[in-house]
């Protein structure tokens, strides 16, 4: 009867024991203490940015939008179009987020079943000193296998869900990427069709430049022939015209190469792009901010995209830590197995097993902890990055509205200035074809107008440049965001 009562109590306490043990080993394995981030995201009330909450739905993580549409020029459209479609750069992107995707996928496999089949045939010799009895020790024979086996984590410690949502905001990270880099493109498209149209201004300005100073050449010439100029005049009329085809020459150049670079930018031949370009002053301009759109900035793609990486680190630690924890799985097999291959399909072949399996690290030299120290650092170096692309994109956006703002006030003295140096330079020329002036009056006159010329279309293809560059870093258009 002692016997009979102390099993019971004996086997209670050895389970009690086990339970407490085995407790204390998982205490034991998930220890993080001292591995913690160091680094914060920037306060958004602080900055007025309505916007950075990681938590945004996806769909709402950016506002880039086909903002060139809005300048209304259809050849525009089409080279902005062909670069979208054609450019090696935009094709790069878009491969790093087919790859983050496939990732995605890999990884969500791991969270379901695993079955897999094999067939083992092989002839062998068997060794004569092993497990095997006479008259298999010592003699050939064929082996056969045909097996089915499954098996299924079960995350109870959220190592795989975190993976998981680890990848997915990875993913999100090279969508916002690829929006970043289309916007990207489309800006460089633009700029630099808006700087062919500011070249050909130029240029024009340039040609005529010539022909004025050709046509007074000839009026001096005649006028030294009547006797009413000597050859000093006719010589400051000659030396005029090498500077004007000197700067024709230059801004030939200049067209080449942004002609070149915006051929690359479409990934097409210059000749194939048959440009007609408009003339500076028929560009329609685009309304755009004229204050700090700092509720909106959040929703810029490279910040969108610096905020799902950080997602991605955040869940990156949490699956670092569960695997701390045991990983349990449920396995099975079923199948057939034989000396001998005429056996193999026989119904006294059969074999099948099923039940868990735990793993749980114990010692691991510290692999653990340094794979969680390692993927904090990663947390701290994403949260930094976000820190400072947040501090770029308000600093990009403060400095085009400031130059944008600053443009129009240089535009309106500038006109003022350009008005009075016209006004100057006709006098003069009145004066000189009465007689009145000689032709060095000219000359100084001719200066200033010249100046103001090429400062007005300079002023003016700035002007387009700023608005390209706003539309660009705050994603497009305002209007529909602002309404909402």
């Amino acid at each position: 009867m002692q016997r009979s009562n102390a099993s019971p109590l004996l086997a209670r306490t050895a389970r009690l024991a086990l339970s407490g043990i085995a407790m204390a080993t998982l205490a034991a394995c998930a220890n993080f203490s001292g591995i913690a981030p160091q680094s914060k995201p920037l306060d958004a009330t602080t900055l007025g940015l309505k916007n950075l909450d990681a938590s945004v739905d996806a769909d709402r993580v950016a506002t880039d939008s086909d903002w060139w549409l809005g300048f209304g020029d259809a050849q525009l459209n089409g080279l902005v179009s062909k670069a979208l479609q054609d450019n090696p750069s935009l094709k790069v992107a878009q491969a790093r987020l087919a790859r983050a995707q496939s990732a995605r996928e890999v990884v969500q496999a791991v969270d379901g079943p695993q079955v897999n089949a094999s067939v083992d045939l092989t002839r062998q010799l068997f060794s004569a000193n092993n497990i095997y009895p006479p008259p298999y020790g010592g003699n050939v024979w064929e082996n056969g296998s045909l097996q089915a086996s499954a098996s299924w984590e079960l995350d109870f410690f959220g190592k795989n869900r975190n993976a998981l949502d680890a990848t997915l905001g990875q993913m999100r990270a090279a969508e916002a990427d690829t929006r970043a880099a289309r916007g990207l493109l489309a800006a460089s498209v633009t700029r630099n069709y808006f700087q062919l149209v500011r070249l050909q201004a130029q240029l024009t300005l340039a040609q005529r430049t010539l022909s004025q100073r050709e046509h007074i050449q000839t009026l001096v010439r005649d006028r030294v022939q009547a006797g009413l100029d000597t050859q000093l005049e006719l010589q400051q009329a000659a030396s005029a015209l090498p500077d004007a085809r000197y700067q024709t020459e230059v801004l030939n150049e200049q067209m080449a190469l942004t002609q070149n670079a915006l051929a690359a930018l479409t990934a097409q031949p210059v000749e194939a792009m048959h440009l007609k370009l408009p003339a500076l002053e028929q560009v329609h301009s685009v309304q755009v901010a004229q204050s700090m759109p700092l509720d909106l900035l959040g929703r810029r793609s490279d910040i969108a995209a610096a905020r799902w990486r950080v997602e991605a680190a955040v869940n990156e630690v949490q699956s670092s830590k569960a695997q701390f924890y045991p990983n349990i799985n449920l396995v099975a097999f079923a199948g057939l197995s034989s000396i001998g291959f005429d056996r193999l399909l026989n119904s006294k072949s059969e074999q099948w097993g099923v039940g868990p399996a735990v793993r749980l690290p114990l010692f691991d030299g510290g692999r653990l902890r340094a794979n969680l120290r390692g993927k904090t650092a990663d947390l701290d170096a994403a949260i930094e990055s976000y820190n400072t692309q947040v501090l770029e994109a308000v600093h990009e956006v403060a400095d085009r509205i400031t130059s944008a703002q600053a443009v129009r006030r240089q535009q309106t003295e500038q006109s003022a200035a350009q008005a009075a140096a016209e006004t100057a330079y006709a006098i003069a020329l009145q004066r000189y074809q009465a007689g009145l002036g000689n032709y060095l009056n000219v000359l100084s006159a001719e200066a200033p107008v010249l100046l103001q010329r090429r400062q007005s279309i300079d002023l003016a293809a700035r002007a387009l440049d700023t608005q390209v560059q706003i539309l660009h870093a705050i994603g497009g258009d305002l209007k529909p965001a602002a309404a909402q």
